[in-house]
């Protein structure tokens, strides 16, 4: 019974197309009698499935390049503020050392107020003194002569000698009075030259408090321009950086898709090469002594996890490459072919075999694969799933 289900298995698969199968394979041996469970077979990779990724590589590059034109066009604006705020800047320094220039001129015009204010101060007192003085003279003079002089003009009139000294002493004292009054205009215009100097002044100091308050809202006016232009600046900057970190994204998906690219295509060619050429026949192959170990082993590192199916997909995937005239032609070559399962290259596979982890399942897939008993049709390859890659889905395996 064992025999006669694998002459039809073989002969089922020798029938079977390699592209767009659905089979219904699955035979189980138990205690020397077979049953069947169904399993479903997807397409494996096509061309199409190689245009597919194309596209989308294509599309990856298309919004890449379409970023970087925005990142050209955030640049030119970042560009073109970085110029504005350098015409900024160098006007906000013009207008600093205005500023400054104007509350030097204004201190400068603070101090000759003040010192006009002193010297004005002390003409008033001057002009108050004389005044003081020039009233005090006067007032003496006629309490202190105007009995002397009375006398005088009496004994003027019988003496001409003392006429003579009273008309003298009465020029005296007009030549005083001329005198003082001289002064006290002279101290009187003085001072108003010094008042009209300070009024001056203050006028100048009030057009210069006035030139200092307009370049003060001048420069409050370009250095909230300067704020706000270093703010786009450094807002451009952020969205440059992030549209940089997204063009380098897209650029290791397109990288990514390139390697599904080349990986399909090269599987591709790989699997179409076998399909077209020669098959050996099961019967024809001469298991060695440790092919049972080895491949259970294999089994355990790439799908000890995996359901029962997957199990024995992983194994008949080993048998069919030593099946195929594109592949060595032994369990032992297959398995150590250069880059071809990742647990020999990392060295799993060499501790597996040295304590022997396969499981009873793993032995079991193992059997049934080396019987020629096939879940996945003619597959040779199997990994994890990948965009654009299409095949039978077991566990957390695609085989194609």
């Amino acid at each position: 019974m064992k025999k006669h289900v694998k002459r039809l298995v073989k002969k089922y698969i020798k029938k079977t197309a390699v592209v767009a199968m659905i089979v219904t394979v699955s035979v189980l041996f138990t205690a020397g009698e077979s049953s069947f469970r169904a399993l479903t077979v997807e397409a494996a990779p096509t061309y199409e499935d190689l245009d597919k990724a194309r596209q989308e590589k294509n599309e990856l590059e298309n919004k890449k390049n379409e970023l970087e034109g925005n990142i050209d066009d955030l640049k030119g604006e970042q560009k073109s503020l970085k110029g504005e705020l350098s015409k900024l800047n160098t006007q906000l320094t013009e207008i600093s050392t205005n500023l400054e220039k104007l509350e030097g001129q204004i201190a400068d015009k603070e101090k000759e107020i003040t010192d006009t204010q002193a010297v004005l101060a002390k003409a008033k007192e001057t002009e108050q003194q004389q005044y003081a003085d020039m009233v005090w003279r006067v007032r003496k003079m006629y309490e202190r002569n105007d009995q002397s002089n009375l006398n005088a003009v009496v004994n003027s009139l019988f003496d001409e000698s003392g006429f003579a000294e009273a008309l003298n002493t009465a020029d005296n004292y007009e030549k005083v009075a001329k005198y003082d009054k001289l002064k006290l205009d002279e101290f009187k215009e003085n001072r108003q030259l010094i008042e009209e100097h300070e009024a001056l002044l203050q006028q100048e100091k009030v057009e210069l408090d006035n030139l200092k308050l307009e370049a003060e809202t001048q420069k409050n006016k370009v250095s909230g321009l300067v704020s706000a232009t270093s703010n786009s600046i450094n807002k451009y900057a952020n969205e440059i950086s992030e549209a940089e970190k997204e063009a380098l994204a897209y650029e290791e998906k397109i990288k990514a898709q390139e390697d599904v690219i080349k990986k399909i295509a090269e599987e591709l060619a790989m699997s179409e090469a076998a399909a077209n050429g020669e098959w050996r026949d099961i019967s024809e192959i001469e298991f060695a002594e440790g092919d049972r170990y080895l491949l259970a082993n294999l089994i355990y590192c790439e799908a000890g996890g995996e359901p029962y199916e997957g199990q024995l997909a992983v194994g008949a995937v080993v048998i069919n490459r030593v099946l195929s005239e594109k592949f060595p032609g032994t369990v032992v070559g297959v398995i150590y072919q250069n880059r071809q399962f990742s647990p020999v290259a990392s060295g799993r596979l060499e501790l597996a075999l040295a304590s022997n982890k396969a499981t009873p399942s793993c032995y079991r897939a193992a059997d049934e694969a080396m019987a020629g008993v096939t879940n996945v049709g003619k597959c040779l390859f199997f990994r994890t799933p990948i965009d654009g890659l299409e095949g039978i889905r077991i566990g957390g395996h695609v085989f194609y």
